[in-house]
């Protein structure tokens, strides 16, 4: 274990702030991002991704669980913090000052790495759904993800759960997600003004048959009109009526109460049908 100065220390000597504009809350306790980065398993040898570093106290974290870290921060007031850090870990830690949206992570990292991030607020789901479309097997071996404590639940929801929607079907039709750690809002600097949690996703086996884009246009439509019945909210998708009736799904139930293996057979019905 190497001996890294307090998070407290590395902000006042680099003068950092957080930065609202990215959506940046610094995470400084030792203890809970030790907590953290020993969620995905043993990390010894592994390659870790993380984005948005910030001062780097999950990155040092995860260097100190024996990983190399390739780290995106697109702040540039981080880096000088980050490279100290680096200097710890000679040859351990790579740095890409970059948006995290257009970073090609197959030629970054490779496949086989484990994504741990406390994720700016601004750009976590959308990333999360960028690795969670990614081609399958994908390229990632776990996601280990900060979010809003909100936006997490949306993530583990069951049906008939008021979270549950589109998201919880992106995250659960082809991976297994859950909560693993609860932080609250006073771990951060400054606090949010919600309570954040952490979702370890590991991938599951992809079903057969199933087209992502067909999955995506079915969910899109009964959940954008959730309090529709699903006879009115799927009229505008070609064939899905008829596929409910084939699958036994009544007409009559709105689309929080089906569940994922339910959404996965309508897809499949229509991606047969699609060709």
């Amino acid at each position: 274990m190497t001996s890294l100065p307090p998070l407290r220390e590395v902000i006042a000597r680099h003068g950092l702030s957080a930065s609202k504009a990215l959506g940046q809350n610094f995470l400084l306790d030792r203890q809970l991002l030790s907590r953290i980065a020993a969620i995905p398993g043993d990390l010894s040898g592994a390659t870790a991704y993380e984005v948005g570093p910030g001062p780097g106290g999950l990155t040092g974290a995860l260097l100190d669980a024996g990983a190399a870290v390739t780290a995106v921060e697109r702040d540039r007031r981080c880096i000088p913090a980050l490279e100290e850090l680096g200097a710890l870990f000679p040859g351990k830690l790579t740095l890409l000052e970059e948006d995290a949206l257009k970073v090609d992570e197959v030629a970054l990292v490779g496949r086989g790495a484990h994504v741990v991030s406390n994720l700016p607020y601004n750009v976590g789901t959308a990333l999360l759904l960028r690795w969670l479309g990614a081609e399958w097997a994908p390229w990632w071996s776990s996601l280990t993800l900060m979010f809003q404590k909100e936006v997490a639940e949306r993530i583990v929801a069951a049906p008939g759960e008021d979270a549950y929607g589109r998201l919880a079907v992106a995250a659960q039709w082809r991976a297994s997600p859950r909560i693993a750690l609860q932080v609250h809002r006073s771990a951060f600097v400054p606090p949010p003004k919600v309570a954040s949690a952490v979702v370890h996703i590991v991938p599951a086996e992809e079903p057969e048959g199933v087209q992502l884009a067909v999955l995506e246009r079915l969910t899109a439509a009964a959940f954008g009109q959730r309090r529709k019945m699903l006879r009115q909210s799927l009229k505008g998708v070609p064939d899905a009526l008829d596929a409910l009736a084939t699958l036994g799904i009544a007409a009559e139930r709105r689309a929080e109460t089906v569940s994922v293996p339910e959404w996965v057979a309508l897809a499949k019905s229509l991606s047969s049908s699609s060709g």
